[in-house]
């Protein structure tokens, strides 16, 4: 199964990990891990390649996982433009959860 954590810190959004393999089809034939795996490297890229953050992004093989870490003290466009895009990443999860519950879920810690 994919667990997906968003990482609050009071109202906003500081970053997420993603892990493990959905297990709904063979490797390289997964539907559910193509689908998460594209909306968070999308969402990596627009912070990181296309707004130029730097967010911190730690990828380990080992237990298939991706956590991304916001920086710290992000000018109000920024913040609400990064918030946006986290916020729109886990409706996405938590709709694909909802198609495919045994394969992925999604938690707010």
């Amino acid at each position: 199964m994919t667990t997906a954590e968003f990482h609050t810190e009071e109202d906003r959004i500081a970053g997420f990990t993603v892990r493990g393999h959905s297990g709904f089809a063979s490797e390289g034939e997964d539907i559910v891990c193509a689908a998460v795996t594209s909306a968070v490297r999308l969402v990596e890229c627009a912070v990181n390649d296309v707004l130029g953050l730097e967010a911190s992004v730690k990828v380990r093989q080992k237990d298939a996982s991706i956590t991304l870490k916001l920086p710290a003290g992000l000018g109000p466009d920024n913040e609400s433009t990064c918030q946006t895009l986290l916020a729109a990443l886990m409706v996405y999860l938590v709709q694909l959860a909802e198609e495919y519950p045994d394969h992925i879920t999604v938690l707010e810690v």
